[in-house]
């Protein structure tokens, strides 16, 4: 599968955002999924069929929206030579706008992995599963923190870290009770950490083994010493398992925080990993912002600047981050003016008002997305872009608490 840059990523999300919140007011949205062993003959054959039993839709209405996409499909195949490696996806239909009104609109997509099902979708929304589905990182690691006393089995799914099992034990504490000879006190306290251990591996192996085993990149274990050692030693997770273990880490804790620590812990074994790069990012951010360096920057017209005098060396911006940057001009007396607008899919566009100066009516002259014109200051300065979900604290603290915009600079500009 060819390798998507994460500002590819954003755009293809971006798309599937805008195709989600669009609606039909019957089955008249298409959704056609072609793979790339798919022969363009045989999906038009099927499109003229489709078009021919349309004509049966009572609705006159819906009969020539139907009608009309189908069309549209049929003309833009025409000029499809050859299905792309991953194949490709065809949106249309008539979407309906508000005001009792519709719009024939169309969208084309070829996706980051290939389509593996030919599908002809008919409905009163775009059929989005397969396409959502590539949006997800199941790369997943197992999770497995212990002592005598308790254990949290959990996943590190993509980003996400996913609590499972918590067991506790009946393991005795170290002062025997009176009426009991120290060995035999030893001996049934072994047992019953053996038991608990036994209890720990069963519930593991059956979360861990729950997963694809292409997905599974691997298994960490954490802990105080020597537990840890002693459950890796005994080998009470499944064989397969134990082959996919990176390494045993220290934690103080054993509950659902633990988790979390030992996903810091193995830092460096994850250091390939999306999520451990954010993350060292955001906090590589936080350290310069308490600090008296005067190398970080934050929110849109502060990194703007930045980036514009090539200051930037890693911008920040979050997968969440919905921003247009507007023009609007006046034809009458040539006032123009810029600012930024938030978003969200299926909103609709503010009006541009009247002009301040001469109270004519304002025209957009110009809309740019935001992370797109901070993409490209990025790269003319060859500054390194991370995306960031919201997914981990960091991640959603940067959204909220800075625009979802920030960067550490190259130097103190005092911008």
């Amino acid at each position: 599968m060819t390798e998507h840059s994460a500002h590819e990523m954003y755009e293809f999300k971006k798309k599937l955002e805008g195709l989600r919140d669009k609606k039909g007011r019957s089955t008249e949205l298409i959704s056609l999924y072609i793979p790339s062993d798919k022969q363009i003959f045989d999906v038009t054959n099927q499109l003229k069929d489709e078009h021919g039993q349309a004509a049966n839709i009572k609705s006159k209405l819906t009969r020539t929206n139907v009608q009309g996409a189908i069309e549209s499909l049929l003309s833009r195949l025409r000029y499809l030579d050859k299905v792309p490696e991953n194949g490709i996806v065809y949106f249309t239909g008539a979407v309906d706008i508000g005001a009792n009104k519709t719009s024939m609109e169309s969208e084309v997509i070829v996706p980051p992995e290939p389509i593996t099902v030919y599908k002809y979708h008919c409905d009163s929304s775009f059929y989005l599963e397969p396409l959502e589905d590539m949006l997800k990182d199941k790369s997943t690691f197992g999770l497995l923190v212990l002592d005598r006393r308790e254990a949290t089995v959990g996943l590190l799914v993509g980003k996400r870290i996913q609590p499972f099992r918590n067991l506790t034990s009946t393991v005795p504490g170290k002062q025997r009770k009176g009426g009991q000879s120290a060995h035999r006190f030893q001996q049934l306290r072994l047992i019953a950490i053996h038991d608990f251990y036994k209890r720990i591996g069963d519930a593991a192996s059956e979360v861990f083994m729950a997963v694809d085993h292409k997905d599974l990149k691997g298994v960490l274990i954490g802990g105080p010493s020597p537990t840890k050692e002693e459950f890796y030693a005994g080998e009470f997770l499944h064989h397969e398992l134990m082959k996919k273990i990176l390494g045993l880490f220290d934690t103080a804790y054993t509950d659902e925080s633990g988790l979390s620590e030992l996903v810091n812990a193995a830092g460096e074994k994850l250091q390939d990993l999306e999520l451990m790069s954010q993350k060292n990012a955001v906090r590589d951010f936080f350290k310069e912002l308490i600090s008296d360096s005067g190398k970080a920057a934050y929110g849109e017209n502060q990194v703007r600047a930045n980036l514009e005098i090539n200051a930037v060396d890693v911008l920040l911006l979050s997968e969440d981050l919905r921003a247009e940057r507007v023009t609007t001009n006046c034809s009458v007396c040539g006032y123009e003016n810029k600012w930024t607008r938030r978003w969200k899919p299926g909103e609709p566009a503010p009006a541009p008002g009247n002009c301040p100066k001469c109270g004519s009516s304002l025209e957009v002259t110009d809309v740019t997305d935001v992370v797109d014109e901070f993409s490209e200051l990025a790269d003319k300065s060859n500054a390194k872009v991370v995306f960031v979900s919201t997914d981990f604290d960091e991640g959603s603290q940067l959204m909220n608490a800075f625009g979802g915009i920030a960067a550490i600079l190259r130097y103190s500009t005092g911008v």
